[in-house]
């Protein structure tokens, strides 16, 4: 008899996983759906000094009362930070991990780093939980219908409050849940003890080689071939996804299963528990070091750079400029156009290097710069799927910065966008400025991907394309480009089409996502001097 104890994510308790337990139970298996200490607010035994440690501590306890000498632990959302810690106290009690619709942790990481709200993140981040369980705007907890009063304020000693009604898509696409499922989140949706969501996880390492299975949610952006992807792109966090110990399972919903789809979510775990699912394989074009830090694929000479908080200038030289590697000064002879590089994502926030200074960036910044222009690179804070709007404002003051240098023609400005940094080309084809000659993307997202419910409804650039007239449109496709992010090409093409906008295409049939950086052929390298080309071609006419 297999037996599945099933840890959810912040806000919620066992009372979310009713309806799968009982399909797990007559089935002939155990179900034990978890409500973890501190879930209800001041008025739950423990208060907010509950952390992450009491929530592990209480796992293992349930663990050692359980007969069965093995169980399936599921973990969704914050509830796989639990589910792994405990795993590594008792590994020999565990037959597989299940991840719900969230990535595995790693030793040292806290649950706040992969909060999916912006506004929630930023509050964890600052140490801002809100000892009133406001949650920064909230009306409290929802136990008993009414707001609990609680602690001072403070990250040591707070909570962090549920999303109010209708903002649940934040923390992760509500997609299939019904109406009335809603309305019962709201109702008994309670504060989750900051400290849960701030402390590290701390492992040993000994729950390392369990065997596990990613249930990806597809509604929610997530999918196998998604998973394929990040293992293809080379970052060692993604390639050991292909572990032969992880199998993967697509359930087409949406972030909230149990509610949604809870049949088919226990149907899911009955196969996962049997270690059925689809393993990805690391391809034989995987890098041994991340995509993110392979050579760019054109040999640029480095130009003087300069660094202004969130960005970076690098500025062309002068026509005397000494060859090899000496130093050289700016032309600064005339105003130059400049080429602002927007780089995708999300990104983790404490990835290093951050975007500008890799590889990619400085070599199209360096190439911009050794054809005459000034090349713009941007760190942004594309950090979640709800980000856009925080990448945006970053993005509008970086060009309002830029257009302010007396070095820079403020009149011939390009923007140049890629992979889902896509997305934040809607605002400037919505309301194009004069000063804009020229928007390219690679390889771009241009509509949000199926599932990608937390990203604002004003992030489509499909919706917007040719309806104000508008800039000069470069855009390279990749030959072998994921289909979701395909598809959303084809259909602002077609929009394009349909509102007479012109869209100079930039074709590299060979080429993957990142093709610059996977394929550093002598197709590649033509496109992008195409590209290049082009671009500069519009901000001198």
């Amino acid at each position: 008899m297999t037996v599945y104890v099933l840890v959810s994510g912040p806000f919620t308790g066992g009372w979310v996983w009713e309806e799968t337990a009982s399909r797990l139970r007559a089935a002939g298996s155990e179900a034990y759906p978890v409500t973890l200490p501190g879930i209800g607010g001041p008025r739950s035994a423990g208060g907010p000094a509950v952390d992450l440690e009491t929530h592990i501590e209480h796992l293992v306890r349930l663990i050692d009362g359980i007969r069965t000498p093995r169980l399936v632990l599921v973990g969704h959302g914050y509830g796989l930070h639990p589910v792994v810690g405990a795993a590594d106290r008792r590994p020999e009690r565990v037959a597989r991990i299940v991840s719900l619709d969230t990535g595995l942790p790693e030793d040292g990481e806290a649950a706040a780093r992969s909060v999916p709200d912006p506004e929630a993140r930023a509050r964890l981040a600052n140490g801002d939980g809100d000892g009133d369980g406001h949650g920064g705007g909230g009306d409290g907890a929802r136990t008993d219908g009414a707001g609990p009063g609680g602690p001072g304020p403070g990250a040591d000693h707070g909570w962090l409050a549920p999303p109010e009604p209708g903002a649940w898509s934040r923390w992760g696409s509500t997609e299939g849940v019904p109406a009335e499922a809603l309305e019962r989140l709201d109702r008994l949706a309670a504060p989750q003890p900051v400290r849960t969501l701030t402390q590290p996880l701390r492992l040993t390492g000994a729950a390392a080689g369990l065997p596990t299975t990613g249930v990806l949610c597809t509604a929610n952006g997530s999918s196998v071939d998604l998973v394929q992807m990040l293992v293809d792109s080379g970052p060692p966090r993604f390639r050991a996804l292909a572990d032969d110990r992880i199998r993967f399972v697509d359930l087409a919903t949406g972030h909230w299963p149990m509610l949604s789809a809870p049949g088919e979510l226990a149907e899911v775990l009955r196969r996962a528990a049997a270690g059925e699912g689809r393993r990805v394989t690391a391809s034989g074009g995987t890098h041994e070091r991340p995509t993110h830090l392979l050579p760019f694929l054109l040999d640029v000479p480095e130009v003087p750079r300069e660094r202004r908080g969130r960005i970076d200038l690098h500025l062309p030289c002068g026509p005397g400029a000494p060859a090899g590697g000496a130093p050289r000064r700016p032309d600064a002879e005339r105003p130059r156009p400049a080429v602002v590089f927007v780089h995708g994502g999300p990104v983790a926030p404490d990835q290093r290097p951050t975007p500008r200074d890799t590889p990619f960036l400085l070599g199209y910044a360096r190439y911009a710069a050794s054809l005459g222009a000034i090349g713009v690179t941007l760190d942004h804070r594309l950090h979640g799927l709800a980000d856009f709007a925080l990448a945006a404002e970053d993005l509008a003051e970086a060009v309002a910065l830029v257009r302010a240098d007396p070095r820079v023609d403020a009149d011939r400005i390009a923007l140049w966008f890629f992979s889902a940094g896509g997305l934040l080309a809607a605002d400037w084809l919505a309301a194009p400025p004069p000063w804009l000659r020229c928007l390219a993307a690679s390889y771009p997202a241009l509509a949000p991907l199926p599932g990608w419910g937390a990203v604002e409804s004003r992030f489509r650039p499909a919706d917007v394309v040719g309806t104000a007239g508008g800039p000069a449109i470069v855009l390279t496709r990749a030959g072998r480009e994921h289909p979701a992010f395909a598809a959303t090409v084809e259909e602002f093409l077609a929009a394009a089409g349909r509102n007479g906008a012109e869209v100079e295409t930039v074709d590299v049939p060979h080429g993957r996502h990142s093709f610059e950086l996977l394929d550093p052929t002598e197709e590649s390298r033509a496109c992008v001097e195409r590209a290049m080309r082009s671009v500069l071609g519009h901000l001198r006419d």
